[in-house]
């Protein structure tokens, strides 16, 4: 099977920063991708290049077969770019300004109409058709932002940050649209940094880090455990704070986060006998434990620990361009 985004050695260098670093990747068509990098990383300028919305330094990305340099036409015909923030106009209406983008694409009378009202069907837009877009709460503006990305039914959807800002509720029904779009066969290419949320609609991960890559795989080897070692809750009755201190006094034992009553420790063993013996320990020093427990890494420790092992970046040559 084809990729249907093929990214190879993207660099783009802005005077004394390099904010893409020689980065490569495949995507195949239908996939749901996350796109993961601390701010700063990278990701944004990565998708404006994919959107044909900037100029790569150097390398190239091609979309359902087209290079997005040479034929940034082709590309967005078949693109949708939603980007984390998006105009308003005052005096615009909801339908007027999805009327517009149909029109941009060549959408004509009947067809125009019947697209604008699938879309907005979709989107939940119908009910708001007549408000105008300055009234709208965060969550309508992002429904309608995807919904003007789905105007010219593309096969790429670039999502970033879709859900930044958003309630609970508007974040559920946003979350529920791009599950539906990826059923329809939508190749979604989204950055987030609610890492749970992308785990559970993600096929496959990305991250970066200042420009490099540094994982690609699926979220669920992301979440096993690595190495020898394990996670453990551990939930306490009485003062916390003896709990963060026994961590820190005992070898091979160390503190990953702390939680309301209690904390994450990672053991350096999995060994249900040495976890028992951990267990015995805490009890015999006077922890009060009520609960302990192994968990799989979240996807943020399995960030964390990526970016930890792979180190900062090189330096770039003097003189390099």
């Amino acid at each position: 099977m084809n990729s249907i985004i093929q990214v190879r050695g993207l660099t783009r260098r802005y005077v004394d920063v390099m904010a893409v670093n020689d980065l490569s990747f495949d995507i195949e068509p239908g996939c749901v991708v996350g796109f993961v990098g601390a701010n700063g990383a990278g990701k944004t300028t990565t998708m404006r290049i994919m959107a044909t919305l900037d100029m790569p330094s150097s390398g190239s990305i091609r979309i359902c077969g087209f290079d997005a340099v040479n034929f940034p036409s082709e590309v967005r015909r078949r693109i949708g770019w939603m980007p984390d923030a998006y105009g308003t106009y005052e005096y615009m209406t909801v339908y007027e300004y999805l009327d517009f983008f149909g029109r941009a694409f060549g959408f004509k009378g009947r067809d125009r109409k019947g697209r604008i009202e699938e879309v907005m069907e979709f989107t939940d837009l119908i009910g708001i058709a007549g408000r105008q877009m300055n009234q709208l709460s965060k969550g309508m503006g992002q429904r309608l932002c995807l919904g003007r990305t789905l105007i010219n039914d593309p096969d790429v959807l670039i999502l970033d940050e879709p859900a930044a800002g958003l309630d609970p509720k508007a974040r559920m029904d946003l979350i529920r649209l791009i599950r539906l779009l990826a059923k329809d066969g939508k190749t979604i290419f989204i950055s987030s940094h609610i890492l749970s949320e992308l785990g559970e609609m993600c096929d496959t991960m990305l991250f970066i880090d200042h420009g490099r890559l540094v994982h690609h795989g699926s979220a669920e080897s992301l979440t096993q455990q690595q190495g020898d070692d394990v996670i453990v809750a551990v939930q306490v009755i009485g003062d916390e704070q003896l709990l963060y201190e026994w961590a820190m006094l005992h070898p091979g034992v160390r503190m990953l986060d702390e939680v309301n009553g209690g904390a994450r420790l990672v053991f350096d063993s999995s060994n249900p006998e040495d976890l028992a013996a951990h267990l015995r320990k805490m009890v015999n020093d006077g922890l009060r434990v009520t609960e302990f427990h192994r968990e799989l890494r979240r996807l943020e420790d399995a960030f964390v620990s990526i970016l930890s092992s792979k180190g900062p970046p090189p330096l770039p040559m003097e003189g390099a361009s």
